[in-house]
């Protein structure tokens, strides 16, 4: 599945969540378990984030236009916010059919045809979160690798509940199963609390992680010399693509196509360590005094 795209996973991701609810809708009317209700509950989640996710990375592939210049990659961060808001209102439901079972325990039924129902949704899952995750990497998608963790804590969660469940029947301790429910409440709000903050830092146009910025900077320091130097140097992330800016100083006697070809010798380095980076280079004068005091901005603003 290496050439397949961002949109391709997200209707799989559809179509597994459609699956797996109704397996685990099922694992829960045959037990009555609020526990296999959470997990239920999670996979409804999962659907409708699904749906955004398709929408978004359609949207973010979209080509530049005459409002969107710079493209339409920041529409990936709308699916990871909207799931991380999804996932924290699913706790909260979760939670409060937990609270309500821990005060009234029920016995469970036919439990071991519920929790098999209960574990070939989550093999589903887990198979799918690691094809995901694997393509997230390779498309630079945060709306995939977003939708691949959330499955993953899907499969985690799933596991405590059917580990959980196995307990019940042999401690006949039936406050296991609200107990277990309100456990994996907490472990789905903590994964939508990290969602948002990673939507919120990459709609603050954060800069590149340190690794890729040490790239850019050995890449510049390849070309730096006495007649040759770089400076106002900034980083940001937008979705799948990541954004370069730098000033280009070079002797004043030099011609324009000189200064020129430099600069897209530059920014085709750039580009080949790090593809899907826009580069933007500002050419100046070395000797110009001018050229020197844009540095104030470098003590003013965050290195990229």
């Amino acid at each position: 599945m290496q050439s397949k795209s961002a949109r391709f996973y997200t209707i799989l991701s559809i179509g597994a969540a459609l699956l797996t609810i109704a397996l685990k809708g099922g694992a829960y009317f045959l037990t009555g378990s609020v526990g296999l209700l959470s997990d239920a509950a999670e996979s409804v989640v999962n659907l409708v984030a699904a749906i955004i996710a398709t929408w978004a990375v359609t949207y973010a592939a979209k080509p530049p236009d005459e409002e969107h210049a710079f493209g339409h990659y920041k529409a990936e961060y709308f699916s990871s916010g909207v799931e991380g808001a999804l996932i924290l209102v699913a706790a909260v439901s979760i939670a409060i059919a937990a609270w309500e079972r821990l005060q009234h325990p029920q016995p469970l039924e036919q439990l071991s045809l519920g929790l098999g129902l209960s574990l070939i949704a989550t093999v589903i899952n887990g198979l799918l979160a690691l094809a995901m995750l694997r393509a997230s990497k390779r498309l630079r998608s945060i709306t995939l690798r977003a939708d691949a963790h959330h499955l993953l804590t899907d499969v985690w969660t799933s596991v405590g509940v059917v580990l959980g469940l196995i307990l019940v029947p042999m401690t006949g301790w039936l406050l296991l199963d609200p107990i277990i429910a309100l456990i994996v409440a907490a472990n789905i709000i903590w994964t939508g609390f990290r969602l948002l903050r990673e939507t919120g830092l990459g709609l603050l146009d954060t800069a590149m992680p340190i690794a890729e910025r040490q790239i850019v900077t050995d890449v510049l320091a390849g070309y730096d010399s006495q007649t040759i130097q770089f400076h106002a140097l900034r980083t940001r992330v937008a979705g799948s693509r990541r954004f370069v800016s730098l000033h280009v100083l070079v002797p004043g006697s030099w011609t324009v196509k000189q200064g020129h070809d430099l600069c897209e010798e530059v920014e085709l380095e750039l580009g080949r360590s790090l593809p899907g980076t826009y580069v933007f280079t500002h050419l100046e004068p070395i000797e110009d005094p001018l050229s020197w005091q844009d540095q104030q901005l470098d003590r003013d603003l965050p290195m990229g």
